[in-house]
């Protein structure tokens, strides 16, 4: 959980915002099993720019062929529970 203006934000929540922010779509069309290229529309700049985005928030680093795996928005949850 992460503080914010004395609200806590859970990691999905943040990752949501950032998905929506990164790739310009709203929140209603994320969802947790949303495929960042299939369902959201994002190229493969999109999703480099998307994990550096990720990386810069959660303070850590991604490695190429672990990014390579995370295509959706729960995998990102997943990889930054198990890595944070």
């Amino acid at each position: 959980m992460f503080l914010n203006g004395g609200c806590l934000v859970s990691i999905e929540e943040r990752v949501r915002k950032i998905v929506c922010e990164q790739l310009g779509v709203g929140d209603d069309e994320v969802k947790n099993d949303s495929s960042f290229v299939d369902d959201l529309g994002a190229d493969s700049l999109d999703t480099v720019e998307l994990v550096m985005a990720l990386e810069e928030e959660f303070e850590l680093e991604i490695a190429d062929e672990e990014a390579e795996k995370i295509s959706t928005v729960q995998e990102a949850v997943n990889y930054i529970n198990s890595n944070s």
